[in-house]
Formats: C-alpha cells, sequence, structure tokens
C-alpha cells in the first residue's frame, strides 16, 4: 500500500514541473496580458510608444504555438506549447536555440501570469519612433509569414535557386537536373 502512495506522489510531483499546451490560439490571451503590463508597468518610460497598439497573432508549427507579439516596446517572436504538449517548467534565465524555416533563433524562457512560460526572441526593443501603427500591424503579420519562409541563399558550387532554372528541368543545371 505505502508503494502505491510513494508512486501516486512521485506522478503529481513530475506533472508540477511540466505544463500543458493551449488547446486554442492563445493570441486574444497574450494581448489582454500585455494591455495589462502595458497599462500597469510601461506607460511612464521614456521608449513607450504610445500609438502603437498591441497585436498578437499565431500559428501552429510542429505542435505549438508560434507567434509575433507587438506591444508599445518591442516586437517579439514567441513560441508557447500546442495541444497536447507538455513542456517542462524551466527556469527564467534558460536560454533555447531553435531552428526554424528561416533559421536559427535563440529564445529567452519568459513568464507571463496568466499564460506561465513561454519562450520570447526580442527582434526590436526599443521600437523605432517613427513606425506608425499600421506598419506595425503590418510587421506582425509580415514576421510571422517570414518565421515560417524557407531561407534562400546561394549555396556552395553556385546552385542557381531562380525560379525559371527550378522549373526548366534542364540537365546540367544544378537545381532541376532530373537524370532521366
Amino acid at each position: 500500500m505505502a508503494q502505491s502512495h510513494l508512486s501516486e506522489l512521485d506522478a503529481v510531483q513530475d506533472r508540477v514541473q511540466e505544463f500543458a499546451g493551449f488547446v486554442s490560439d492563445p493570441a486574444p490571451l497574450l494581448v489582454t496580458q500585455y494591455e495589462r503590463i502595458a497599462r500597469e508597468e510601461m506607460q511612464a518610460l521614456p521608449f513607450y510608444h504610445a500609438t502603437m497598439p498591441i497585436v498578437a497573432e499565431c500559428t501552429l508549427f510542429e505542435g505549438q504555438w508560434l507567434g509575433c507579439v507587438l506591444t508599445p516596446w518591442m516586437l517579439s517572436v514567441v513560441v508557447l506549447p500546442g495541444p497536447d504538449q507538455f513542456w517542462p517548467v524551466r527556469s527564467s534565465s534558460d536560454r533555447l536555440a531553435l531552428q526554424l524555416p528561416c533559421g536559427n533563433l535563440t529564445f529567452m524562457v519568459g513568464e507571463l501570469p496568466e499564460t506561465g512560460q513561454l519562450l520570447a526572441c526580442s527582434l526590436m526593443s526599443p521600437l523605432d519612433p517613427h513606425l506608425g501603427a499600421g506598419e506595425g500591424r503590418a510587421l506582425v503579420s509580415s514576421t510571422l509569414k517570414m518565421l515560417l519562409s524557407l531561407p534562400v541563399q546561394q549555396g556552395e558550387g553556385g546552385v542557381n535557386l531562380s525560379r525559371r532554372r527550378l522549373l526548366s528541368g534542364r540537365r546540367g543545371d544544378p537545381v532541376g537536373d532530373t537524370q532521366r
């Protein structure tokens, strides 16, 4: 009987050291939390961009929520656990390198009161004071698309990455060689 009780206690302790993912898009929750932070903590700071809205967009990527958050003080990429995901609780000073289609980014573990831990990578802090609200909104969508885009670069050996070469399928071309 004591063995069974200890096993249950171990299972409870293991669950406390991890947290469950979000079943639905966490973007509205992120906006609500950053609005509160803006109101209570950030408005008086000299770099606060008062005309900038708080915007968050998230999409599922490999089972996790990948998002971009714009606030009056920063633009960041965030990652939160997705449906059926369980993340271990980490120290808030931890850094993790993640490989995304666009390349590698280094994220810091952060925490928000209602969402718990998340991974964040600052792209712009403070914001450019000349950035308009409409431009900021567009930047969020563009950034999220860019994060999920494959990098285009000239490879070793002079590979021709132009769309025309890729689709032409000529023999001898480094890209498009079908070896019929």
